[in-house]
């Protein structure tokens, strides 16, 4: 008998479960990490005149005239708190969440060129995209903390619970974002779609309302917008506004790790059809 047919013969299979996410990969590649984000931040900002301020300028705005249209005319209710501190607590998680999904989303298709020719963990580049908008996050909040000044309010003991409600938002953006990237490269129509899909959202989001406003029997459905959990967080935790987290907050976490880990399995298959596709 040769003894080419004694040695071991080594039978590749595919990976299931937690193992198929290779998530080892993300820390292997973690200085890519960073340098796909700092790239995304450059960018961003290159031949700008406003540069950064953009990221002060859009939740600014937008807290203006909800305030004339929502807070002034129409009346809507702001829990005890000035109408413009009020709208823009919630506009901040708000606008990192909106401006991660159309990033992610498009995430992929921009890169075509790095899939095509070098391997890297794909997810990397819709990961980064949202990371990118960690940075216009920290300098909205700067300003947030100059009209507590303003309005002389004192954010409540409750400020240690912040970072919580911060990851969820972060969670929430990845597994969208996972999502709207894979689809992307499969369907173009995203493209267009994303634009009314993220204006939908925010009016299901109680971002120029308080959710005191949804009715009782409607609370546990309304809350499957993790978003709901997220700016009720922020208000809470800053204000004093709201409920404290409970049922809301639990079925918003609930349904924020769900789309992650539904958008990483999704993503990871979907990963061997983007070189063809994109």
């Amino acid at each position: 008998m040769d003894n080419k047919d004694n040695e071991r013969k080594s039978i590749i299979k595919p990976s299931h479960g937690w193992a198929a996410l290779n998530l080892r990969d993300l820390w292997s590649y973690r200085e890519l990490i960073f340098f796909m984000t700092w790239r995304d931040l450059k960018v961003r900002y290159k031949q700008t005149l406003l540069g950064a301020s953009w990221a002060i300028l859009q939740p600014f705005l937008t807290m203006v005239v909800f305030s004339i249209f929502f807070g002034t005319l129409a009346k809507v209710p702001s829990d005890g708190v000035p109408y413009p501190i009020f709208s823009y607590t919630a506009l901040i998680p708000w606008a990192l969440f909106s401006k991660a999904l159309q990033d992610a989303s498009r995430s992929l298709v921009a890169n075509s060129h790095m899939i095509t020719k070098v391997y890297f963990p794909r997810m990397i580049l819709p990961l980064s995209s949202v990371l990118a908008g960690v940075v216009d996050f920290l300098i909205a909040f700067i300003v947030l903390i100059g009209m507590m000044i303003y309005y002389k309010i004192t954010p409540t003991t409750n400020v240690w619970f912040l970072p919580l409600f911060f990851v969820l938002a972060l969670v929430t953006a990845v597994g969208v974002g996972l999502w709207l990237s894979a689809l992307n490269v499969l369907f173009r129509d995203i493209n267009y779609v994303l634009p009314f899909l993220t204006q939908f959202w925010m009016y299901l989001t109680p971002i120029a309302y308080p959710s005191s406003m949804v009715p009782v029997r409607w609370q546990a459905i309304y809350a499957l917008n993790p978003m709901t959990g997220v700016v009720e967080g922020f208000r809470w935790a800053l204000l004093g506004t709201g409920q404290p987290p409970g049922t809301l907050t639990l079925v918003s976490s609930i349904v924020a790790v769900a789309l992650l880990i539904s958008g990483m399995f999704y993503f990871r298959r979907m990963e061997r059809l983007f070189a063809d596709m994109v």
